[in-house]
C-alpha cells in the first residue's frame, strides 16, 4: 500500500509543500510517519518504499524534498540506499535510528555515506502522545528540506570553496590561543571528523567539542574519531584536564563546562529546566571564555537553530576569537548563520579551510 499514507490536498488550494519520500520496511512505523508528517499542511508525503533499491528508483521518479531513511530492510539497506541516492540523484536524507550501540554505528556510517541527520525511531514510536516529539520530528525535517544542500553539493562538485582563495599565513602577534572549542549540530559528525582528520598530531592546543548528539552516540563517536585522527579523541569525563594535542568530546545529556583548575578542567552537569541543548555550544563557549580570557578561538560549524550565539558574545567580550564555517559548504546554515549576522565573527571558513587555519593559527 505504498500510497495509503499519502497527503490529500484539496482541489484549487496552492499549497507550496514539503515533499517526503517516506522508506521503511515496517509498516507500522510506515503509518506513524505518513500521520505525523501529514498533519502538518505544509508537508506531502509523495510516497513510500519499502526497501532500499524501491527508495533510489522512487526518489529518481518523485524528486522528493527529503528522504526518511531506515537502515534494516530486505534487498538492500539503508546504508547503500544512502550512497546510491548521493550518486544518482542527491537529496537531504534523514536516518531513523536505534539507540543500540549497533544502531549508532549504523547511523554514523549512514552520516559518512551522505545522509544529513538523524532521528531515534523510539521518538517516532511515541510522537503520537508526545507533542513535543511531534513538532520536533515536524520542526526536523522542515530544516533539513528547506536546507541549501543541493546548492552546496552542486558548489562541492565544481570545487567551489574547497581551498583558499588566499595564502595561509601564520598567526598574528596577537595572544596565543590556549584552547579551540568546536560547536555544532546538524551535519556536525562529518564535519567534526573531517577536520580533525586534518590536523598533525603536533597541534599544540586542546580541543574541546560540543555536538548536539544523544548519550548513546558520543562515546561511540569519540571512538570513532579517535581511530581516524592523529590527535588522542575520547568522551569528556568529570575531572578531565585539557592537554596539548587531545581532544575531548562532550557527552550527550550533559552540560559541559570548562575551568582554569590545573591549566584547564572539564566538569560535567545534568542539563537544568532551562537547557535546551545538551551539550551546549553557549556553556563551552561562555565557561571557556572565563577560564581562558583572550586566549580561545571558538568555531561555530554546521547546524540547525542558535546554539553558541550567546556564548560566542562572552567569547568576544573577553578578547577570545571566533570562526565560523560558510554557507556554502554548511548542511544547515543555521548556527553558524546566528553569529555571523551578530558580527561576532574574525573569519569565515568553508570546511575544507578550516583545519588549515587551524593549524596556522596554533601550531
Amino acid at each position: 500500500e505504498p500510497r495509503a499514507c499519502m497527503l490529500r490536498i484539496p482541489q484549487g488550494q496552492d499549497v507550496m509543500s514539503i515533499r517526503v519520500l517516506v522508506v521503511d520496511d515496517s509498516r507500522f512505523f510506515c503509518r506513524r510517519l505518513c500521520e505525523i508528517l501529514s498533519s502538518d499542511p505544509e508537508i506531502e508525503v509523495v510516497d513510500t518504499a519499502m526497501n532500499g533499491q524501491e527508495a533510489i528508483d522512487k526518489t529518481i521518479e518523485f524528486s522528493p524534498d527529503l528522504v526518511t531513511m531506515d537502515y534494516a530492510m530486505p534487498m538492500m539497506d539503508g546504508i547503500q540506499a544512502v550512497r546510491g541516492i548521493m550518486e544518482r540523484r542527491p537529496t537531504p536524507i534523514l536516518m531513523l535510528s536505534s539507540m543500540t550501540s549497533e544502531g549508532t554505528q549504523v547511523t554514523l556510517d549512514s552520516l559518512e555515506a551522505g545522509a544529513v541527520d538523524f532521528i531515534a525511531k523510539d521518538s517516532i514510536a511515541l510522537a503520537g502522545r508526545d507533542g513535543a516529539q511531534r513538532a520536533d520530528l515536524i520542526s526536523r525535517v522542515k530544516g533539513l528540506a528547506s536546507s541549501n544542500f543541493r546548492a552546496r553539493r552542486t558548489a562541492l562538485a565544481h570545487g567551489v570553496g574547497t581551498r583558499s582563495a588566499r595564502p595561509v599565513t601564520a598567526r598574528s602577534a596577537t595572544k596565543r590561543i590556549r584552547l579551540v572549542v568546536i560547536g555544532a549540530s546538524t551535519g556536525g559528525p562529518v564535519a567534526v571528523q573531517k577536520i580533525l582528520q586534518e590536523l598533525p598530531a603536533t597541534f599544540s592546543a586542546p580541543i574541546v567539542v560540543a555536538i548536539h548528539m544523544p548519550q548513546t552516540f558520543t562515546g561511540i563517536f569519540a571512538e570513532r574519531l579517535n581511530q581516524s585522527s592523529k590527535l588522542k579523541v575520547k568522551e569528556a569525563a568529570e575531572g578531565d584536564l585539557l592537554r596539548s594535542g587531545e581532544v575531548l568530546l562532550a557527552p550527550g545529556n550533559k552540560i559541559l563546562s570548562i575551568s582554569g583548575q590545573q591549566g584547564g578542567c572539564i566538569h560535567l552537569n545534568e542539563p537544568g529546566r532551562n537547557d535546551i541543548y545538551s551539550p551546549s555550544v553557549d556553556h563551552a563557549f561562555s565557561t571557556a571564555a572565563q577560564a581562558f580570557p583572550g586566549s580561545v578561538l571558538g568555531v561555530v560549524l554546521t547546524g540547525m537553530g542558535q546554539d553558541g550565539l550567546l556564548g560566542a558574545k562572552q567569547l568576544k567580550e573577553s578578547h577570545s576569537r571566533l570562526w565560523a564555517q560558510d554557507q556554502a559548504s554548511s548542511v544547515i546554515y543555521g548556527m553558524p548563520m546566528a553569529v555571523s549576522k551578530a558580527n561576532l565573527v574574525d573569519h569565515v571558513y568553508s570546511l575544507a579551510e578550516l583545519s588549515e587555519h587551524l593549524v596556522a593559527e596554533v601550531c
